[in-house]
């Protein structure tokens, strides 16, 4: 397929014509004519040799793609623009007969290149019930934008890997551009992970809450590790990490949508026990072949209480005066695979000035080594580690989970401060 910037010499020489001495991804939208095009354009104007690439993807016929009927979002319309406002001329896709889109609309920007994407959706139908109305829009807008952009980069993350490896074969002076090339992938993939965790963690009081997430040292892709606090009310605030089998783009989208599902049924003032349930059922009808690892902790800080649900997880530690001990937990399978029941929850005291650490298997897990010696290497940096909060962070990530580990980390520590 030719493309069909070809044919307008004055759009391509106006396209290729930038003086930036910075690498710059253009995209542009050929929708000037029935056969509607996407074009990107990468330029390293300052590397040696400086290089250009163009492409061309084409988009749906009449930019009509509607949504499958079996689909989860098959009660929605979505129309998508290339631009920070939805205007008709820069479509590039739609489920939609008439546009704009009619009712109550939600929609979002994300910026790519030195474009952006505007993404408009809205219901087909009145929504009824509260988990109805609160799931669809979490998962469709948050969940399809989030994957959506995250096809794009993925897409292009697995083209300059190439790239990079095709310079490795030439001279030995194109040895340093491979390596930059190589550290950019990492910094995009890096980005999209952190983007699908929480920016701002609440402040709650009577608690001290940190958090910490490391990538693995090897290979590109995201991972499914996760964790999050979501305060109920002033006396409850609830814990969760977790991590979905595999690595990928799939993982960090079901990822995605466990955790605004967790949320979701938290708001409904669910118990722990039963959240976890729910999301196993649902994992069983909606992922079929993954399932997480979650632990779900309910601080109830007027009772000083924590209520833990362990679905499959490595068991928290908690760290007070006298040192620090692993919480038994009821621990049942992971969400997502067949359960003979509803999951138990396990109360625990929380003692004055203690210090409980959540965290996935990358922080004590090691290929080749028992698991007992890995929460006893955790157990004595923990206590050993400086007083404050962040520093027990800091020091669990320095000593454990930058050792050359090939896992994603996740940690989550919450301190009682009264």
């Amino acid at each position: 397929m030719a493309p069909d910037l070809a044919s307008g010499s004055v759009r391509a020489t106006n396209l290729f014509s930038g003086t930036s001495t910075e690498p710059l991804l253009r995209v542009i939208g050929l929708l000037h004519r029935g056969d509607f095009r996407l074009g990107y354009a990468y330029f390293a104007p300052g590397s040696k040799p400086s290089y250009a690439v163009y492409a061309e993807s084409a988009l749906p016929e009449d930019r009509r793609s509607p949504i499958s009927s079996t689909s989860a979002f098959s009660g929605l319309n979505y129309a998508l623009y290339l631009a920070r406002s939805a205007r008709s001329v820069d479509l590039l896709a739609t489920s939609s007969q008439r546009l704009p889109l009619a009712g109550r609309t939600s929609s979002t920007v994300v910026p790519f290149g030195d474009n952006a994407f505007d993404l408009v959706m809205s219901p087909k139908a009145p929504l009824g019930g509260d988990l109805a109305a609160r799931l669809p829009w979490i998962l469709a807008v948050t969940g399809g934008g989030l994957s959506l952009v995250g096809g794009i980069f993925t897409e292009r993350l697995i083209r300059r890997r190439r790239d990079a490896e095709q310079l490795a074969l030439r001279l030995d002076q194109v040895a340093k551009e491979n390596e930059r090339l190589y550290a950019e992938q990492r910094d995009l993939a890096e980005g999209l992970q952190h983007a699908l965790l929480p920016e701002v963690l609440p402040e709650v009081d009577q608690l001290e809450i940190g958090a910490r997430y490391v990538p693995g040292v090897e290979g590109l892709e995201i991972g499914g590790d996760w964790y999050d606090v979501i305060a109920i009310d002033d006396q409850h605030t609830l814990l969760v990490v977790g991590d979905v089998s595999g690595r990928g783009l799939r993982a960090a989208t079901v990822m995605a949508s466990l955790r605004y599902t967790i949320r979701a049924y938290a708001a409904q003032h669910d118990s722990p026990e039963v959240i976890i349930t729910k999301l196993s059922s649902l994992m069983k009808l909606e992922e079929g072949d993954r399932f997480a690892t979650v632990l779900g902790i309910l601080i109830d800080t007027e009772n000083r209480e924590l209520v833990i649900v362990n679905a499959g997880h490595l068991p928290p530690l908690l760290l007070d005066d006298s040192g620090g001990n692993f919480l038994t937990t009821a621990l049942g399978v992971p969400a997502g695979i067949l359960s003979p029941g509803p999951y138990s929850a396990v109360t625990v005291a929380m003692p004055a000035q203690g210090t409980l650490v959540a965290y996935t298997d990358g922080l004590v897990e090691r290929r080749g080594e028992n698991l007992d010696v890995g929460l006893n290497r955790l157990h004595d940096v923990a206590v050993e580690a400086d007083g404050s909060l962040d520093g027990l962070l800091t020091a669990l990530v320095s000593g454990l989970a930058d050792d050359g580990n090939n896992d994603d980390t996740a940690i989550l520590a919450v301190r009682w401060t009264e």
